[in-house]
């Protein structure tokens, strides 16, 4: 397949206006199931938190409620122009927006008593160097909690095959999961996460996976994934703009039963 000049590099850009859209989607999505965890490993007024890839808002301001003024939030991402604008309307005194690249650059100052990443390293080409410098800043007793999807565990858009908008709707989700794969996305990374936590010598290492299937978000998330990759969708011959047109009618309507990959969350603890 051939790339297009002005689509290089990471193909879900934030730059783009549909990225706010993807931002709401994967916040209604699995939000939900982020806090709960977060809830569960402890999660209190004081802790110093990093979010890592926060491209978008939801989960730094949860972050920072749950801190409050005693605590700390350091937000990171390679691309801060969501995450920056939204801080400087809220002005969270407890919250730092820097931008960084988790792989690349030296890791920020710890320790943090919580390192999180949702949808990041499944992306990252040198996956295992930002898993270390996650580890290195983790205090002891910290906790690292990882989020990845597994497109390969699950490559469907509709589980079932009824009729032609389900089989057009599975052919551009396969040719989507052909462009990531090709932009060095690990389509079965988040099955892995919890060997390579313990791996990295972390201990009560545990891990879950949402799956949603036919909610309101999958719909808005699939118009919003499709207005950010249509041109690459149509120069790799995956789907024409009629069909794409077609694809778009069908979600609009309601009358395809949407689903995403599973959503891996997967947390381990720096021995103490």
């Amino acid at each position: 397949m051939t790339t297009d000049d002005t689509d290089s590099g990471y193909l879900l850009t934030n730059a783009k206006p549909e990225a706010a859209a993807r931002f709401a989607a994967f916040t209604s999505l699995f939000d939900p199931s982020t806090f709960r965890h977060m809830d569960d490993l402890g999660l209190a007024a004081g802790w110093r938190c990093w979010e890592v890839g926060a491209g978008g808002t939801s989960v730094v301001e949860h972050l920072a409620a749950r801190v409050g003024p005693d605590g700390h939030v350091l937000a990171t991402d390679i691309d801060i122009t969501w995450t920056a604008a939204a801080h400087a309307a809220s002005a969270d005194p407890n919250t730092e927006i820097r931008a960084h690249d988790a792989a690349l650059d030296p890791p920020p100052d710890g320790p943090f008593d919580l390192v999180h990443a949702r949808l990041v390293l499944v992306h990252v080409p040198d996956r295992a160097a930002a898993l270390r410098n996650m580890v290195s800043v983790l205090r002891p007793g910290g906790w690292l909690f990882l989020e990845d999807a597994d497109p390969a565990l699950q490559p469907l858009s509709c589980l079932e095959e009824i009729g032609p908008e389900q089989q057009l709707a599975n052919r551009i989700r396969t040719g989507f999961r052909a462009l990531m794969a090709e932009r060095g996305v690990d389509l079965a990374y988040g099955r892995t996460l919890p060997r390579l936590l313990r791996e990295a010598g972390l201990c009560e290492v545990g891990a879950d996976a949402a799956f949603p299937i036919s909610l309101p978000a999958c719909a808005d998330l699939e118009t919003a994934t499709i207005g950010l990759i249509r041109g690459q969708l149509v120069t790799n011959a995956i789907a024409t703009d009629p069909e794409i047109d077609r694809h778009l009618a069908a979600v609009a309507a309601g009358r395809l039963d949407l689903t995403q990959p599973p959503m891996i969350s997967c947390w381990g603890q720096r021995p103490l």
